[in-house]
C-alpha cells in the first residue's frame, strides 16, 4: 500500500513558494480552450489530459488535430514528443528504487513523469526516506496531475472569455518557468551551457528551416555543451 503521511507530504509540495503548479495551471487553462474550441466536449477534454497528461503531447495533438492530421499520424507525434520524458525516467526512478517496495507502485507512477513533477521530485528527494521515495513521487505526480485536469475544466468553461493572445501567453508561460527552474536548479556548466545555446541557436536555425528549428538548437546547443564539459573534465 502507499504510504499515505509520505503521499500526502508529496501532494502538499505543490503549495511551497516555488512550485509550478500556477504556470502548469495557466497552461492548461490554454489546453481547456483550445480543445472546445476544436470541437472536444468536456469528456472529451478532461479525458484527453487525464491520458496525455504533459503540456507538449497535448499541444501536439490538438494542433495535428486542426491541420487534419490521421490518428496514426497523431500517435506517432505524439509518442515522438513525449519521447523527451525518457530520460527524465532514467534520472529520477533510481533514486526511488527500494527492495521492499512492490513494482506496481513504479509502473503506476511513470505516468507522473513530467517536468514540473520531475523538478519538484530532483528538489526533495534527499529530504525523504529512501523506502518512501516512490510513495513521496506518486503524490507528487498526482498533485500536478490534479492541477493539469483542474486547468482545463476552467479553460474549457471560460474559453469564451480568452482570446488568441490570451492563450499563447498562457500556453508559454509554463515552458519560460521551467526554463528559469533548470537554470537555477543546474548543478553542472553543462546543464547551464545547453540551455544558454539552445536559446540562441534556436532562433537562428529557424531561419533556415522553422519546422526542425527546436530539434536542431536542442540536439547541437546540448552537443556543444556537453562537448565543452567533457573538455574541461579531462
Amino acid at each position: 500500500m502507499i504510504n499515505k503521511d509520505f503521499f500526502f507530504k508529496g501532494y502538499k509540495s505543490i503549495l511551497a513558494h516555488d512550485s509550478p503548479a500556477i504556470a502548469l495551471g495557466c497552461c492548461f487553462i490554454a489546453i481547456g480552450a483550445l480543445l472546445k474550441n476544436l470541437g472536444f466536449n468536456i469528456q472529451e477534454s478532461v479525458f484527453s489530459t487525464m491520458l496525455t497528461y504533459a503540456l507538449p503531447g497535448s499541444l501536439v495533438m490538438a494542433e495535428s488535430l486542426l491541420v487534419g492530421a490521421s490518428l496514426l499520424n497523431i500517435f506517432l507525434a505524439v509518442w515522438f514528443v513525449n519521447a523527451r520524458l525518457y530520460p527524465m525516467a532514467v534520472s529520477l526512478f533510481p533514486l526511488m528504487m527500494h527492495e521492499d517496495q512492490p513494482k506496481w507502485k513504479y509502473y503506476f507512477s511513470c505516468h507522473f513523469i513530467a517536468v514540473s513533477a520531475w523538478l519538484i521530485m530532483k528538489s526533495n528527494y534527499k529530504t525523504i526516506p529512501e523506502k518512501y521515495r516512490i510513495d513521496y513521487w506518486i503524490g507528487i505526480g498526482s498533485a500536478t496531475w490534479s492541477v493539469a485536469v483542474i486547468g482545463t475544466l476552467i479553460g474549457f468553461y471560460f474559453s469564451e472569455y480568452l482570446n488568441k493572445e490570451m492563450m499563447m501567453g498562457l500556453a508559454i508561460l509554463n515552458p519560460v518557468y521551467f526554463l528559469c527552474m533548470m537554470v537555477g536548479a543546474s548543478k553542472t556548466r553543462q546543464v547551464t551551457l545547453s540551455v544558454l545555446f539552445g536559446i540562441i541557436l534556436g532562433p537562428v536555425f529557424y531561419f533556415f528551416s522553422p519546422e526542425w528549428s527546436i530539434l536542431l538548437g536542442g540536439v547541437v546547443g546540448g552537443t556543444i555543451a556537453y562537448l565543452i564539459g567533457e573538455k574541461n573534465v579531462n
